[in-house]
């Protein structure tokens, strides 16, 4: 029959560290919280935009492909408004269309330069990847800041213990102890900040690398159609 080791008491009560601990302590691991739920709260925001815009973009990527008359396509784009392809479209469409208002020597529309369609396809692209990047510079902020203000807290702590040391007159374990593990507990709540915070940043930042792939491949696409139909 199996015995169960009855608790020796010297168990980590991490509730009850935290509640013990000093004003500067508090302030830290109340920053290192804020940090991490705004971090989790940008995170869970953006892995359900990155995902949705995608499925938007294959969706209009299709609807481009099939359409046989821009003009159409245009008034329907509120419905693909979550894809950044879509500003890319919008962009060349209306560069497309202002050129189109002029008439060549034979009387038809021509376009009268691909270089203007391409910058407006490039501007609009730069638009797309910053409304993409949003908020992903708080990530790498609580990634690398986190760290250093649970390392200040766990500094204070230190200091703090000895201060207590000194002030008793008596080194011993049982004093010692109770200050550091509030002090290393700081350092822990930092790398719990910033791990999460890191990873997730650089995770959509190969996100970001594939969307880029996919509006250069778009560009090439559209001033591939423009070229063929229009010049």
């Amino acid at each position: 029959m199996a015995i169960l080791a009855a608790p020796t008491g010297n168990e980590v009560n991490l509730l009850e560290v935290m509640l013990h601990a000093g004003p500067v302590s508090k302030t830290v691991l109340a920053i290192l919280a804020t940090f991490s739920l705004l971090s989790w709260v940008v995170i869970i925001r953006k892995a359900l935009l990155y995902r949705r815009s995608r499925a938007v973009s294959e969706q209009f990527r299709g609807a481009f492909k099939r359409a046989t008359d821009w003009r159409e396509l245009k008034q329907q784009v509120e419905k693909f408004a979550l894809s950044p392809l879509v500003g890319l479209f919008v962009a060349g469409y209306g560069e497309v269309t202002y050129q189109l208002r002029q008439v060549g020597a034979d009387g038809r529309p021509q376009l009268r330069s691909m270089e203007a369609v391409e910058r407006s396809l490039q501007r609009a692209s730069v638009v797309e990847m910053g409304r993409l990047e949003r908020s992903l510079g708080g990530l790498a902020t609580v990634a690398a800041v986190s760290p250093f203000i649970g390392l200040f807290g766990t500094v204070w702590g230190i200091i703090d213990a000895f201060r207590g040391i000194g002030a008793t007159g008596n080194a011993n374990l049982a004093t010692v102890a109770p200050g550091i593990s509030e002090a290393l507990v700081a350092t822990a709540i930092g790398l719990v900040a910033a791990i999460p915070a890191l990873m997730a940043y650089n995770f959509f930042q190969g996100q970001l690398k594939q969307f880029q792939t996919e509006l250069d491949d778009f560009s090439l696409e559209f001033i591939s159609l423009s070229e063929r139909n229009f010049t």
